[in-house]
């Protein structure tokens, strides 16, 4: 597969944009299979002291103007975490490519794409998981951590790549996967988008270029999916997802305590599960419409999903200290990830939130946690403060503390969480204002939430 993508740009005057992980995936597929070829590596940091110091074949080009004259290249692969919001690329858009694409555009039929704004992560390896374990030849690939060129020489006619799709990745391509899930559609990274609009178009494009050979999968309980849905003419065999009776075709449901898929019961929904909430039995639900797309034998898959553990930072079980149980939810970016981790644990007597603002609406997250059965509101900047001083408008019963720092809020809360009852960390925002990542964040919880 891998020498038909050389095959395609071995002629082309291609710059790299982007030299982080997959950057740096990318040059090192080229100039691996192509020893000799001239590349330009364009990034706004100084990459002049990486690992193309000594390769006499390489352009650099660095620093703020590094987006000026795109239009020399014939091809620009673009790595994720260029945004290239803000300036025209009307005479360049035709040019931009990504491992993705290239990838799609030679071996669409063997991958099975998943995005949407929450559960991505959790529902790419759980179906990895599921490939696996029925003995097929599977790789778990982009947004969750590794470039889909890093394994490229090593995919077979019969292999599947299971690859994690996030909007930046999914925003210039033209080809869409053969199997193309998306789980939901909320508010999300308007930093990058701008619009809210414009991200839900970036996410459709799972859809928008599949055939009548194609599957798409997507939720009916998410009103933007079903827009959007409606409002374009998809050519893929529309699948769907619903954790309310259903009496449309092609449709999972759920009735009484059965998972039926096209009037077929394949599972109870009460079957033994590690991770829980209606919103990963629903991922659980899109997994097994794979399963039947592929034919897979559904007892196998059921005992995979039963054996299936949580990923980090999703509703994580830190432990419970001084009768007090502590869940690290950092991967929540966004309200309805935080509600959703409210529901499904019930207990929570106090919450840390906030985060970096990113113009996200909060009001229905404000409506919710003023109804709510919290009492401690641990408030962290930005959003955290701007959603406290809201709800003190309305709401004179619960306790709504400002604190500057994660280690502080953790002291906060193990001063006044109630015995016998859990104290959630969910953001319900990014977490890039004061951490590298979610990851960071989480980590650093779970170290005060254990210090003495």
């Amino acid at each position: 597969m891998y020498k038909k993508i050389i095959e395609n740009i071995k002629d082309k005057n291609i710059c790299i944009l982007g030299f982080g992980r997959e950057g740096i995936s990318t040059y090192n597929f080229i100039r691996k299979h192509l020893k000799e070829k001239f590349i330009t590596i364009i990034d706004k940091k100084d990459i002049s002291s990486s690992i193309l110091k000594d390769d006499k074949n390489v352009k650099l080009i660095y620093g703020d103007n590094y987006l000026d004259n795109l239009g020399n290249y014939d091809l620009i692969i673009k790595t994720p975490g260029i945004s290239l919001n803000g300036i025209n690329i009307d005479n360049i858009k035709n040019k931009i490519t990504s491992q993705l694409e290239l990838t799609l555009e030679v071996f669409k039929s063997n991958v099975i794409g998943v995005t949407g704004t929450k559960g991505k992560s959790t529902t790419s390896t759980l179906l990895y998981n599921i490939l696996k374990n029925e003995g097929l030849d599977v790789y778990l690939l982009g947004n969750i951590g590794t470039p889909i060129f890093d394994y490229v020489e090593n995919y077979k006619e019969d292999t599947y790549l299971v690859i994690e799709m996030s909007a930046l990745q999914l925003e210039y391509v033209n080809v869409s996967p053969h199997i193309g899930i998306v789980l939901n559609l909320f508010e999300d990274h308007l930093d990058f988008a701008k619009t809210v609009k414009h991200y839900h178009e970036c996410k459709m494009n799972m859809f928008k270029f599949q055939t009548k050979e194609d599957y798409a999968i997507y939720s009916l309980d998410n009103l933007n999916i079903v827009t959007q849905v409606k409002n374009n003419n998809y050519l893929g065999k529309m699948y769907k997802v619903t954790l309310n009776d259903s009496n449309l075709t092609d449709t999972i449901y759920i009735k009484d305590d059965s998972i039926i898929f096209n009037d077929q019961v394949i599972s109870s929904k009460n079957l033994k599960r590690n991770i829980i909430g209606d919103h990963n039995l629903s991922n659980i639900m899109f997994c097994l419409v794979v399963a039947k797309i592929l034919n897979l034998n559904i007892s196998n898959v059921c005992t995979t999903i039963s054996n299936f553990n949580p990923l980090r930072h999703r509703m994580e079980l830190v432990g419970t200290f001084d009768d007090v149980t502590y869940y690290n939810d950092s991967i929540a970016t966004i309200p309805m990830s935080t509600i959703s981790a409210i529901k499904t644990l019930k207990d929570v007597d106090t919450l840390i939130f906030g985060g970096m603002d990113r113009n996200i609406d909060y009001s229905e997250f404000i409506d919710f946690l003023n109804k709510s059965d919290i009492s401690n509101l641990i408030c962290m900047p930005t959003t955290g403060y701007k959603i406290g001083k809201e709800i003190e408008k309305v709401n004179d019963i619960k306790n709504i503390y400002y604190i500057e720092s994660l280690e502080e809020a953790v002291k906060k809360a193990k001063i006044v969480t109630k015995k016998g009852k859990i104290c959630l960390m969910s953001p319900a925002a990014s977490s890039y204002e004061y951490f590298k990542n979610f990851e960071e964040k989480g980590d650093m919880f779970i170290k005060y939430v254990k210090e003495s």
